[in-house]
């Protein structure tokens, strides 16, 4: 596996450990995939020569920051040439590792370091990138979207991820306890609020259908989610009233478009 500078690779190799019991490949910013590209392909010219029996799976993880920007150049190369892996995109929206830098991936309305709050400012005016949708473009067989909150289902996708041939994505919702401003207890609460007011819906698209994993009947208000973040607790003051009123649009919109889509 390779993974991509970040909170993952801070926390999983404190020099001179390592949590990782598999070979490992500490990458920069935006070559991750870049890199398992190669390796990848060297040991598939490896196992046509006999000099390797041993099937192996490649799996690439990178953040955010790593994927929806820095390292997206070299993730739709990779996407492109059809390599034989898996990469896995833990999205807590923005460059945590570094102090909360706004990414593309950073929702609308959200205050970071670079997207303060103030008199005529009411966090990031840029809406979420939809990189879903990108990946899908590059004629991916099988790609889903997760929830760290909701193991049973993760752990489904990767496991139909890893079966299928060629190059497969995984965009996995990961809250950040530190820049999120929330308590740690709350960590699986604030994940599962995510789905349940259909802010991270739950869907895969495989050979180009799509299909919705869990559909609450009932969503609860997009507020109900945001409220639980320092990072979105100037959205309810009172001027903020019509962001809050446009988030829920975005929120509604995208799952309407996904629904249509997978013809529910």
């Amino acid at each position: 596996m390779s993974n991509a500078t970040g909170c993952l690779e801070v926390t999983s190799t404190l020099y001179p450990y390592t949590a990782w019991k598999v070979p490992y490949i500490h990458n920069a910013f935006e070559n991750a995939a870049a890199t398992l590209s190669g390796v990848e392909r060297a040991h598939k010219i490896l196992s046509k020569k006999g000099k390797v029996q041993k099937e192996t799976k490649f799996v690439v993880f990178g953040g955010d920051g790593g994927t929806y920007d820095i390292g997206l150049q070299s993730l739709s190369g990779a996407l492109e040439r059809g390599h034989d892996f898996l990469y896995v995109c833990y999205d807590n929206g923005g460059y945590m590792n570094t102090g909360n830098q706004r990414s593309s991936a950073t929702p609308y309305g959200a205050a970071t370091e670079t997207t303060p709050t103030g008199k005529n400012s009411f966090g990031k005016m840029e809406v979420r990138k939809n990189l879903m949708e990108i990946v899908k473009a590059h004629g991916v067989k099988y790609l889903a979207q997760a929830n760290v909150a909701n193991l049973p289902d993760l752990k489904k996708k990767a496991k139909k991820a890893f079966e299928t041939k060629g190059p497969t994505f995984l965009l996995v919702f990961s809250p950040c306890t530190n820049n999120w401003k929330f308590p740690t207890s709350d960590y699986v609460k604030i994940a599962k609020l995510a789905t349940e007011t259909n802010f991270w819906p739950l869907y895969e698209i495989e050979d180009g259908k799509y299909k919705i994993n869990t559909a609450p009947s009932d969503p609860k208000p997009v507020a109900e989610f945001l409220k639980t973040q320092g990072r979105f607790k100037h959205l309810f003051a009172e001027k903020n009233k019509p962001v809050l009123e446009e988030i829920q649009k975005m929120v509604n919109a995208e799952f309407a478009r996904l629904a249509e889509l997978a013809g529910n």
